[in-house]
């Protein structure tokens, strides 16, 4: 009988390669796929993507989207009881495992594992410790397509531009090619998973700068360091 699961779905290439695997794996039932998303910006959580992308995502992948929708900066407190409530719901619903494209942030993976466990909830990550340069390469082979969506305050060069082979080598050798340390968030627009692909158009670009909450629940701020982060974002739009 299958194992009935969500999809934790940021909407970019890590979250993409991991459902893909999913999908070819028979003993894996997806219900949802879920997404955080800013209440007040009506874009998904870090990432800065509009929700009406993410939903024409969701409708061209054919898994319904369930979104949690947030305040712009819930504190951890706050954060926790929302994903409480929401997953005590998934529960009721016979859903036994959530599902993650994390790779090697051991603090991250220990983090969600807890929350889970206090439902009766099991986590399952399709990409755990595999290498990044073997995982960009497998995206590109199967035919995924990618755009930075945001990135770190030091590589405002590279935001809004889509990923390419060239494009990763070109990055400095401090930075993971699959941005895995929240050096950029993607929106992944075409490859097959999608029936359709995803049509945008670039459109400005912001710096934000945002102070790290104590006990960050995000991959993109370190967990011990509190000094204000800031962030270019572009700002993609449906065509």
């Amino acid at each position: 009988m299958p194992t009935n699961c969500i999809f934790n779905w940021s909407g970019g290439k890590d979250s993409s390669l991991a459902l893909y695997h999913c999908l070819q794996n028979p003993e894996l039932d997806i219900k949802y796929l879920v997404t955080t998303i800013n209440d007040a910006a009506d874009r998904i959580s870090m990432h800065g993507v509009r929700t009406e992308l993410l939903i024409k995502q969701a409708e061209s992948i054919g898994i319904p989207l369930y979104q949690i929708r947030l305040p712009e900066m819930p504190g951890m407190t706050e954060y926790d009881e929302a994903m409480r409530y929401h997953l005590t719901h998934f529960r009721s619903e016979g859903i036994t495992h959530a599902i993650f494209g994390d790779i090697f942030l051991e603090d991250l993976r220990n983090y969600r594992d807890a929350r889970l466990s206090e439902i009766g909830l099991k986590g399952i990550y399709p990409l755990w410790k595999r290498d990044t340069n073997e995982l960009i390469n497998e995206f590109f082979k199967l035919g995924f397509g990618t755009v930075i969506a945001c990135t770190q305050a030091r590589l405002e060069r590279i935001v809004g531009r889509e990923i390419t082979p060239e494009l990763i080598n070109d990055l400095p050798d401090d930075v993971d090619v699959c941005g895995e340390n929240g050096e950029f968030h993607t929106f992944t627009f075409k490859g097959p998973i999608f029936k359709d692909e995803i049509a945008y158009k670039t459109g400005v670009r912001i710096f934000k700068e945002y102070q790290a909450p104590k006990n960050s629940n995000d991959s993109c701020v370190s967990t011990t360091d509190q000094k204000p982060a800031g962030f270019w974002y572009c700002d993609l739009l449906s065509t």
